[in-house]
């Protein structure tokens, strides 16, 4: 069984070499027309595909005519702005023959570091995967900054992998896989076919960056990065040959490829960050029956908590305490402290009338890690 056959949750990074056409600066339809086909069949088989994709700025660049030079700042924000309705237009065109509805998302790093934001992304994101949606994801070049940018789409991909909980990341490349040394300029390079870690030996066998197909900013050391940061996340990363017809579907059939192997699952990373990575800024104490309710489990509901400690905002990490003071969870806040105060102990279906907007749990079970030392009542 192929990495590929076996996820259940699939990110793919495209880059611009795959995207655009170098002879012309248009997209290339063909190759995403052929993408699309792979695209349906993971589909029909149940498999939840989104897509990180580059171009924007490449496709821009032929419609405001700059050329090939190195375009300024302000530049690049305008080829971004430019071309980012031509590379949606491309992915529609070549995803709707096959019968799949599209999305666009565009991310800044805000989005993923920034816990509100995150979920915000996160809860986006995840609805266009239930509706069946192809979500096409490219960095909000428009609005980006030399400080404040994720700098290369691979680890945008990999950013987006942690965030909905992916399986597989696949980073599509101008090679088949990670080598000993850069295999255009050392014939003798051997093939490494498994990475159980990213470290200091494997990096010194990235390159730099691939200045050949004159359209990508990533390179091999962009993607070790990438995969470093997926596998933290539980998401195995494969890397592998991006420029032939199928790419996914020759991946599917055992094309030569490199797999990175993940730390965990994807839930049990998210979880161990909850746990182990944020601070808490608050405090909820519960009773029994939302304690029996946790280690079932389920979210925590506002009926099931007695107290509201701390100045927390939406998103921000609370600890999850017992009737006898005890810290049994950690998870993140749906509501900040205030809304959270005003609907303790209500049932779900009291709280509109309080807040004014439809009611979810105080904490979602995805968002809430128990204490190892944590028991259910009565034991």
């Amino acid at each position: 069984m192929t990495p590929l056959t076996s996820a259940r949750l699939i990110v793919a990074k495209v880059g611009s070499a795959l995207v655009v056409d170098a002879s012309t600066g248009l997209a290339d339809r063909a190759w995403l027309e052929a993408f699309a086909g792979d695209a349906a069949r993971l589909h029909a088989a149940g498999q939840a595909l989104v897509v990180v994709s580059s171009g924007a700025v490449a496709l821009g660049r032929q419609r405001l005519g700059f050329g090939r030079r190195a375009l300024t700042l302000p530049e690049k924000q305008a080829a971004a702005a430019a071309g980012q309705s031509l590379l949606m237009r491309a992915w529609e065109a070549a995803l709707e023959k096959r019968g799949l509805r599209v999305a666009q998302v565009l991310l800044t790093p805000d989005d993923t570091e920034n816990r509100r934001r995150f979920l915000n992304a996160r809860a986006t994101l995840k609805t266009l995967i239930d509706r069946g949606a192809t979500a096409i994801v490219n960095e909000n070049d428009t609005v980006a900054t030399e400080e404040l940018r994720y700098g290369d789409n691979d680890r945008l991909a990999a950013r987006v992998a942690q965030m909905v909980g992916a399986d597989l990341l696949v980073l599509l490349s101008d090679v088949d896989g990670l080598y000993s040394a850069d295999p255009r300029a050392d014939p003798t390079a051997l093939h490494i076919p498994r990475v159980s870690a990213v470290d200091a030996h494997i990096e010194a066998m990235a390159g730099g960056a691939n200045a050949g197909a004159g359209l990508g900013t990533g390179g091999m050391s962009t993607k070790l990065a990438a995969a470093r940061i997926a596998a933290a996340a539980g998401c195995r990363t494969v890397i592998t040959l991006g420029r032939r017809d199928n790419p996914l579907g020759d991946l599917e059939q055992g094309a030569r490829h490199t797999l990175f192997d993940a730390q965990a699952t994807p839930a049990a990373a998210y979880k161990a960050w909850i746990a182990g990575s944020l601070t808490p800024l608050g405090a909820l104490s519960v009773d029994a029956g939302a304690l029996r309710a946790l280690h079932a489990g389920k979210s925590l509901l506002a009926a099931g908590v007695t107290a509201v400690e701390g100045r927390f905002g939406k998103g921000d990490a609370v600890v999850v305490r017992d009737s006898d003071g005890r810290e049994v969870a950690r998870g993140l806040a749906r509501y900040d402290a205030a809304e959270a105060a005003k609907i303790l102990g209500l049932r779900s279906e009291a709280i509109p009338e309080v807040l004014g907007y439809a009611a979810g749990p105080l904490i979602h079970a995805d968002d809430l890690a128990l204490s190892q030392l944590a028991r259910p009542p009565g034991t």
